[in-house]
C-alpha cells in the first residue's frame, strides 16, 4: 500500500539526485488502485520507464483515468513518418499513427501499450483528450494515485517524454495525503481541478473524439492476457535491475519485483473463479449448510450455477483449515469432465477422476496415504456406477473424515444398491445437489437421502425457479403447449390397457395397488403416449412456423419421444445408451427439421456422438442451429446458449421436465426470451363421460396437465395458455389453477 512506502524524504525526486522521478512512478504504480493522469502528451521513447509496475498495477485491478493534449510527441511523429505516412494532424489522432506507432517500440514501450490494451478491453480506463482553446498548447503535468484509503499527488515539470525523464534534469514533487493538512489540502485541489477537466466541465479545452484510437490500441496491442503481462513486467524488471547503479532505484525495483512474486503466489491459491466473487444466494447456502451442522440439500434450479455453490462451500472450508479434500459423486461422464474442468476453475489441484474411463487405483492410493502423514489437498470426482463398486469402496473407506461428501443429481443417492451403503459413509460433511432431490414414486429412497443428509423440504437450501427468473439470473420465457390425440387405432390399445389398469384400483385410497404386473401395463400405457403416431406431424408444423417466423432455427433444442421406457432411477450406469427404436425416433425428427430448408444445420446428440464439447461449442456459437436428442442433454451436458426448445416426450418425471426447462432458460448476450414448445398427449378429446374408463383417463389427463401447469405458471403468457386448454380441463372437470389440490 502507499502508505508503506520509502518515499522520498523530502517528497522531491529528480534526475541525477538519490531519488529519481523514475523510481517515483514505480512504487506507486505498483501500490496503487486507480491512477488520475493529466499531462500535454507522452512519447513512445519514454513510457518504456512507465511501463515497470503497470501490469502489478492491473492485475491489482487498477483503473485508470487520463486526459491528454496529445497522443503522440512530434518527436514520435517523426519517427512514424520516414518513408511511411505524410505528416498526420496532431488533432484528428489518425489510426495510421497507432498503426504505425508498433514499428517505434522497444520492449519496455511495447508493453505499456499491451497494459493500456488490456485496460481499455476490460473497460478499467476512460480517457479524455483535450485541446486548450486558442494557441497554447496544455503542457499539464499532474496525476493522482489512491490505493483506496491514501492517496498520492504529484506536481511535474516534465513531460512524460523522453528528454523530460532522462536526458534532461527534470523534477518532481510529490503530497502524501498522511503528511499534514497542507499536503491534503494540495492534493483535495489537484482532485478537484482534475475531475473538473475529465467531467467535461471546464470551459477552457476542447474535447476530442477518442474512440478510433482506443480501437486503434486496443486492435493493434490487445492479444496478451493479464497473467502474460505480469509474467512480461517481471522479465523486464529484472533486466532493468542487474543494470541498476542507483541504490533507491535498485530498492523500488527489487520491491516491484517482489510484488509480482506475491502475486503469482496468489494466483495459484484456491479462489473464487469469477471476480465479481459468489452470487448472494450462493453465500446464503454455505451459512445455511454451516447452520444445519455441515449437512444439507441444496434443491437449486437449473442454470443457477449448484456446482459454483457447492465448491464456494469447499473454499470457505480450505479458508478456515488450510487445505481442501472433497469427493464428488455425478451420474455421468459428461458430469465427471465438467465437475473437473469447474474445480481447475477454483485452482483445485490434485483432482483424480473415477469412472469406467478412468485409472485411478494407483492416484487415490497415493493420496491416501499422503494423507495420513502430510494433510495433502485433493479432490475425487466419481460415478455413482464407479462408487459401489469394492474396488472403490476399498479407497473410499481411507478417506479422511474432513473429506466433504458432495453428491449431485442427489436423487441418484436414494437408488437402492447405493442407499444400502449410506450407513457406513463415515464422512460427516455432507452436501446434495439437486433442481428437484425427490424421487418419483420412491419413498423409500426418499427416506434414505433425507436421513443421510439430516434434512427434509423445503431443504437447507432452496432456489426456486420462480426465484431465479424474478431475480434475474434466468431470463424469461413463453411456453406454447400443443395437444396432442391418439389415432383411432392407438386409442383402441391404449383404451384396452386402461380397462386392466382398472382393476388394480384400490376402492379405499382411489390410487393404484402396487405390483409387478400393474407396472408392466403402465409402461406399455405409457409407451403408446410417447410414440404417439400425431406427434411427429404436430412437431413439423411447429417448426415450420417457428422457421417462417425466425428466418432459421439457431439456438433450437429438440428432446424427441423415447422408444423403449425404463425406470432409470435404479440403474446405476455412466452414461444413457440408446437402443435402436431410439436412434430410429431421433433420425426422424432430424430429417424433419433438415427437411424443411438446406440452410438448417442440424444433428443428433447421442451417446454416440463423437467430440462432444465440440459439437455444443458449435451450437453454442450457432454454427450449428439445432440439436435433437432424447436423454443425453437431461444431466451433465452444459449447454451456455438457448433459445428454442420443442419438448415431444411426454414424460411424466418432474426431474426431466424441470431440467429441460432450465437448460433453456439460461441467460446469455443477447437473448432476451426463451420460447417452450410443450406436446401434450390428450388420448381422446371428447371420451364419453360415462364411459368404464373415463375415470382412468382423467386420472393420466390430471397427471399430464399437472406438468402443463408447473410450465405455464412461471410463463409470460399464462393467461393465453389458460384459455387454450380451459374447454379440455372443463370436459375432464380439472382446475388448471388449483390443480395440484387436486387427487387423482
Amino acid at each position: 500500500m502507499l502508505k508503506t512506502i520509502d518515499w522520498s524524504k523530502n517528497r522531491d525526486y529528480s534526475t541525477g539526485s538519490e531519488n529519481e522521478p523514475v523510481e517515483f512512478y514505480i512504487d506507486a504504480l505498483s501500490n496503487s488502485k486507480s491512477f488520475d493522469l493529466l499531462l500535454g502528451y507522452f512519447s513512445s521513447t519514454a513510457i518504456n520507464i512507465l511501463s515497470l509496475g503497470f501490469a502489478s498495477f492491473i492485475y491489482s485491478g487498477g483503473k485508470m483515468r487520463i486526459a491528454i493534449n496529445n497522443i503522440l510527441s512530434e518527436k514520435d511523429k517523426e519517427a512514424i513518418q520516414k518513408g511511411q505516412y505524410n505528416e498526420t494532424s496532431a488533432i484528428n489522432f489518425s489510426i495510421k499513427d497507432i498503426q504505425s506507432l508498433r514499428k517505434t517500440l522497444d520492449e519496455y514501450s511495447l508493453h505499456f501499450f499491451e497494459c493500456l490494451a488490456w485496460l481499455i478491453s476490460t473497460e478499467k480506463i476512460e480517457i479524455k483528450i483535450i485541446q486548450p482553446k486558442g494557441k497554447g498548447i496544455s503542457h499539464f503535468k499532474t496525476g493522482i494515485f489512491s490505493d483506496g484509503e491514501n492517496k498520492v499527488a504529484f506536481n511535474a515539470s516534465c513531460n512524460f517524454t523522453a528528454f523530460g525523464l532522462v536526458e534532461n534534469l527534470e523534477r518532481l514533487e510529490c503530497s502524501l495525503s498522511w503528511d499534514n493538512d497542507l499536503s491534503n489540502s494540495k492534493i483535495d485541489s489537484q482532485v478537484a481541478y482534475f475531475n473538473t477537466i475529465f467531467n467535461e466541465e471546464a470551459d477552457f479545452v476542447n474535447y476530442l473524439d477518442i474512440s478510433d484510437v482506443m480501437v486503434a490500441v486496443k486492435s493493434e496491442f490487445g492479444d496478451k492476457d493479464i497473467d502474460q503481462l505480469l509474467m512480461k513486467e517481471k522479465e523486464l524488471i529484472q533486466k532493468k535491475k542487474d543494470l541498476a547503479s542507483n541504490l533507491c532505484l535498485e530498492k523500488s525495483l527489487r520491491n516491484a519485483y517482489s510484488k509480482i512474486e506475491h502475486l503469482e503466489a496468489l494466483a495459484l491459491l484456491p479462489k473464487f473463479p469469477y471476480k465479481e466473487g459468489p452470487r448472494p444466494y450462493q453465500k446464503a447456502a454455505y451459512d445455511s449448510w454451516v447452520e444445519n451442522n455441515k449437512k444439507g440439500l441444496f434443491a437449486m434450479a437449473t442454470g443457477t450455477g449448484k456446482t459454483l455453490t457447492a465448491l464456494n462451500c469447499l473454499l470457505n472450508e480450505y479458508k478456515h483449515e488450510t487445505s481442501y479434500k472433497a469427493i464428488i459423486l455425478v451420474p455421468t461422464l459428461e458430469l465427471v469432465e465438467q465437475w473437473k474442468k469447474e474445480c481447475e476453475q477454483f485452482n483445485y489441484s490434485n483432482i483424480i477422476t473415477v469412472s469406467s474411463k478412468d485409472k485411478w487405483k494407483d492416484k487415490l492410493s497415493f493420496y491416501n496415504t499422503l494423507s495420513r502423514l502430510n494433510n495433502p489437498s485433493f479432490i475425487v470426482v466419481a460415478t455413482y456406477a464407479s462408487f459401489v463398486k469394492d474396488k472403490f469402496q476399498n479407497f473410499f473407506r481411507d478417506l479422511p473424515k474432513e473429506t466433504i461428501f458432495i453428491a449431485d443429481e442427489v436423487h441418484n443417492i436414494g437408488a437402492p444398491n447405493i442407499s444400502k451403503l449410506l450407513p457406513k459413509i463415515h464422512l460427516e460433511k455432507r452436501i446434495g445437489l439437486s433442481a428437484t432431490p425427490n424421487r418419483i414414486y420412491d419413498d423409500t429412497g426418499n427416506i434414505s437421502i433425507d436421513s443421510f443428509f439430516n434434512d427434509k423440504e423445503p431443504y437447507t437450501y432452496n432456489f426456486s425457479m420462480q426465484k431465479a427468473i424474478e431475480e434475474e439470473y434466468l431470463c424469461k420465457y413463453y411456453y406454447y403447449p400443443h395437444v396432442v390425440s391418439l389415432t383411432e387405432y392407438e386409442f383402441e390399445k391404449y383404451r384396452e390397457i386402461s380397462k386392466k389398469l382398472a382393476k388394480f384400483i384400490d376402492p379405499v385410497t382411489k390410487s393404484f395397488k402396487k405390483c409387478k404386473e400393474l407396472e408392466i401395463l403402465l409402461l406399455k400405457r405409457k409407451r403408446i403416449i410417447h410414440k404417439a403416431e400425431n406427434k411427429l406431424p404436430k412437431f413439423k408444423a411447429i417448426i415450420n412456423q417457428e422457421f417462417s417466423k425466425r428466418g432459421n432455427l439457431k439456438y433450437t433444442l429438440i428432446y424427441t419421444p423415447e422408444g423403449v421406457l425404463e425406470n432409470n432411477d435404479n440403474i446405476l450406469q455412466d452414461n444413457y445408451v440408446e437402443n435402436e427404436e431410439d436412434i430410429y425416433l431421433i433420425d426422424q425428427y432430424t430429417k424433419a427439421i433438415t427437411d424443411i430448408d438446406y440452410s438448417i444445420m442440424a444433428r443428433k446428440f447421442t451417446s454416440k456422438t463423437k467430440n462432444r464439447k465440440s459439437v455444443i461449442k458449435q451450437f453454442s456459437e450457432s454454427d450449428l442451429h439445432v440439436l435433437t436428442s432424447m436423454k443425453c442433454l437431461d444431466e451433465g451436458v452444459d449447454v451456455p446458449r438457448a433459445e428454442l426448445a420443442i419438448f415431444c416426450a411426454s414424460t411424466g418425471n418432474p426431474r426431466q421436465f424441470i431440467q429441460r426447462r432450465g437448460r433453456v432458460l439460461r441467460k446469455s448476450k443477447g437473448k432476451q426470451f426463451a420460447y417452450i414448445h410443450d406436446l401434450v398427449v390428450i388420448p381422446k378429446l371428447d371420451m364419453d363421460k360415462n364411459d368404464e374408463t373415463f375415470n382412468t383417463e382423467r386420472s393420466f389427463i390430471l397427471n399430464e396437465m399437472k406438468r402443463v401447469e408447473n410450465f405455464f405458471s412461471l410463463a409470460i403468457n399464462k393467461a393465453e395458455v389458460y384459455e387454450k386448454l380451459s374447454e379440455i380441463c372443463m370436459h375432464y372437470n380439472i382446475s388448471l389453477y388449483d390443480i395440484n389440490n387436486i387427487e387423482n
